[in-house]
């Protein structure tokens, strides 16, 4: 990033020049559609994610390196009593993911996709967002940046997850202070509370918003004061498949929550994105409403990891090849429809 006046023009710049889609390469899938080996729109959504591939890589729809990008970080305000496990437990999974002992791994392996995991600090937990800011300036865009830069490696089709203890809290707290409501509205479960762990999530995070509430009318702020640095990495890679055209597909309430702060800084920021699957945690449907977006997918998952996109990434991966794949009626030599 260059050297600017604050931490944050470079990430605010992007927002002016985000490219918008090849609509010239979505209608040669659609018209290639129409000529297809089906009745008209027997294939559903699969048709309209080919056409979304095509638009957003300006190629023909397909999928050759997928990677799931898992960014885990962990929380100052754990201490708060937020989770009901201890923030030890994020460094133990990131090893095991690494193991391959995960439910991730058994996915990208069904579906034969890559996968890489970003150990962000954890060491160093973020500060309580109840008592001050979770990040300074400088260490929020820096972690979007690492964010931006950790699909180097090149991939054509994202899918991003995370892993933080007490990220539900964190992920409640932004969507609270974006879209407003109550705090009570945006809380869940998480890892598994009872309803007096829920109760205390709340309380926790009213205290955080009010705490923070002159400086929350900038999402960036919103993302520095009261988000994790998995949140804000995901945010950054977001940003860096818009720019380099890769299509995003988005995980469950943790990672939703990193795309809200995109929407709330310019709504068509998330254009290129796929919301993967609605989430069992309660708000997550509020949350998709607030963005006017919808999932592909109801599960009633809510392990994050970015297990819910994984599993999009098979559909989509078959929509690419149900279109690439599939034969005309003139190739095939059957009759079309009579006119």
């Amino acid at each position: 990033m260059s050297n600017s006046a604050l931490p944050f023009d470079d990430i605010r710049a992007l927002f002016k020049s985000l490219p918008g889609p090849d609509t010239h390469a979505a209608q040669m899938v659609a018209e290639r559609d129409s000529q297809l080996t089906k009745p008209p729109g027997a294939l559903g959504k699969l048709e309209d994610i080919a056409q979304w591939l095509a638009a957003w890589t300006g190629r023909k729809p397909q999928v050759n390196r997928p990677l799931v990008a898992i960014f885990a970080g962990n929380h100052g305000v754990t201490k708060q009593g937020v989770s009901p496990f201890p923030s030890e437990v994020t460094a133990q999974m990131v090893a095991n993911f690494t193991n391959g002992g995960a439910a991730i791994n058994q996915i990208c392996i069904a579906n034969d996709l890559g996968l890489k995991v970003f150990d962000l600090a954890l060491e160093i937990p973020t500060k309580d967002i109840s008592q001050e800011a979770a990040m300074d300036e400088r260490t929020c865009a820096a972690t979007m940046a690492f964010g931006m830069e950790s699909i180097a490696g090149g991939t054509d089709l994202l899918c991003i997850g995370e892993m933080g203890i007490g990220n539900t809290t964190i992920a409640s707290a932004i969507y609270l202070a974006l879209f407003g409501g109550t705090a009570e509205e945006w809380v869940g479960p998480g890892t598994g509370h009872d309803p007096a762990g829920v109760a205390l999530k709340a309380g926790v995070i009213n205290k955080a918003v009010q705490l923070h509430a002159d400086h929350l009318g900038d999402p960036l702020e919103v993302l520095r004061r009261l988000g994790g640095r998995e949140i804000a990495a995901m945010a950054g890679a977001i940003l860096a498949g818009r720019v380099q055209r890769i299509p995003v597909v988005i995980d469950g309430f943790v990672a939703s929550a990193a795309a809200a702060v995109l929407y709330a800084a310019d709504s068509t920021s998330l254009d290129h994105c796929m919301f993967a699957h609605v989430s069992a945690e309660p708000a997550h449907q509020k949350a998709l409403q607030a963005m006017n977006n919808t999932a592909l997918l109801n599960l009633d998952m809510r392990l994050g990891e970015g297990t819910g996109a994984a599993l999009a990434a098979g559909i989509i991966k078959s929509a690419a090849l149900c279109h690439t794949g599939m034969a005309t009626f003139a190739e095939a030599a059957v009759s079309g429809k009579e006119t």
